[in-house]
């Protein structure tokens, strides 16, 4: 038992990403499905009970070997630092915010420089490009759901919902300049309602 539980955790560990108990029987060579959910509920178990950086997570009839909340900080710098610079991660974001997206649209968006950004993403496979009249049809690739661990239905939810969360914090630095402004035009006005005070 304890070897078909190392060959269904290497699978999990190797792919880095969301499988359903079939792909996990194909690829470790686990023949009876309810055997195999009985081996992955124990390894998840098993991991529960480690002191380690990794867990197993299910949805639904899905699993996967995933990083721990608490270190996931560590992930996200690794890939801003090796990967993805800022604008490049900017430029992704639009592309998602879209998807599927014209290219033309992202560049009127992000400017020249997003050719050398999207060019980077294809490199690492996040997007993919296909023709589509004059222009390009870009669309977020597999690996993208993965690597980033969200699903397609809910990745629109998730950047309106950051991208609501940004324009509140814009609009109350707006407001409180405006408030800034008009506490100083008060201040102003004051000071030259003032009578003048002549010198005897």
């Amino acid at each position: 038992m304890q070897d078909d539980k190392n060959k269904a955790e290497t699978v999990l560990f190797t792919t880095g990403r969301f499988l359903n108990l079939d792909e996990i029987s194909k690829l470790s060579g686990i023949g009876s499905v309810g055997y195999l959910k009985e081996l992955l509920d124990g390894l998840k178990k098993d991991y529960e009970t480690r002191n380690g950086a990794l867990e197993i997570i299910s949805q639904g009839e899905k699993w996967k070997i995933n990083i721990r909340k608490e270190y996931l900080h560590l992930t996200e710098n690794l890939l801003t630092d090796a990967e993805l610079d800022r604008p490049t991660q900017e430029t992704l974001a639009v592309i998602a915010y879209k998807n599927p997206a014209q290219q033309h649209e992202i560049i009127k968006i992000r400017g020249n420089k997003a050719y050398d950004h999207i060019g980077i993403l294809k490199e690492l496979d996040f997007v993919t490009s296909e023709p589509s009249g004059r222009s390009r049809l870009l669309k977020l690739t597999q690996k993208f759901y993965d690597y980033f661990d969200v699903v397609a239905d809910q990745l629109q939810a998730k950047l309106k919902e950051a991208e609501n969360k940004e324009v509140s914090i814009e609009q109350k630095e707006v407001k409180t300049e405006e408030n800034s402004a008009n506490e100083t035009a008060e201040e102003n006005q004051e000071q030259q309602n003032e009578p003048v005070q002549e010198n005897k």
